[in-house]
């Protein structure tokens, strides 16, 4: 039986090609494609795929929050992240969202094709280029827990109106993309400006790309 795949990417080059790299293996298929990680939650679940291939950075929601909602639900799919970033902290976040691989983009397609069946086995895939400096982190700060980061005091919804913001909404757009009143919106964006210490946009926007939560390239449909 092939394992049905959800391919989620923002790039449209780079969806179409996975694609095509993907269709021609024996044991796998490609269900749909989806270029945000709202698409990708309902995606999910309305084509029930076996694996979701998650690129961590999208517009409107990220890949990690994306994976978060898709893990939760009922008989949900296992979650492979690909990503651009190396860091450990991208990679801790993947897999605290419920992720059972991360993948760097710049992989060979070999790699993503092992990557696939090994955690169609039920195990865990990292790329081995990142996988000891991941644990050697995750050691180290289970040692230092004691101590939150920023990042790891901003709500969900918090970091849902971060990148928003940073992806230049107004309030306005936010509050009807999330269903929140103007008001709730300007609320969470002052307790993120409060938490991370930063108080205007343009802050905002370069901790959200250095934190993975947004990249820097333009919105194909910027909002009115």
């Amino acid at each position: 039986m092939k394992t049905r795949i959800l391919i989620a990417d923002d790039h449209v080059m780079f969806l179409q090609g996975l694609h095509a790299l993907l269709e021609p293996e024996p044991d796998m298929t490609v269900v749909g494609e989806c270029r945000d990680g709202t698409e990708a939650v309902k995606a999910a679940r309305k084509l029930k795929p076996d694996l979701v291939i998650m690129d961590n950075s999208m517009p409107g929601m990220n890949g990690i929050e994306a994976t978060v909602r898709i893990t939760a639900e009922t008989s949900a799919p296992k979650v492979l992240c690909l990503s651009m970033h190396s860091a450990p902290r991208f990679v801790e976040r993947a897999m605290e969202a419920g992720a059972s691989g991360y993948l760097l983009k710049e992989s060979a397609f070999d790699e993503l094709a092992v990557a696939i069946r090994e955690i169609m086995a039920d195990r865990t895939y990292l790329s081995p280029t990142i996988a000891g400096v991941v644990v050697d982190a995750m050691k180290r700060r289970k040692s230092s827990s004691a101590f939150p980061t920023q990042f790891t005091l901003l709500t969900d919804r918090e970091r849902e109106v971060l990148q928003l913001l940073a992806e230049g909404f107004s309030a306005q757009d936010i509050g009807e993309r999330l269903c929140l009143s103007v008001k709730t919106v300007a609320t969470h964006r002052q307790h993120v400006m409060d938490k991370l210490v930063i108080h205007n946009i343009a802050g905002l926007t370069k901790y959200a790309i250095r934190e993975g939560l947004t990249s820097d390239s333009p919105q194909e449909h910027p909002p009115h």
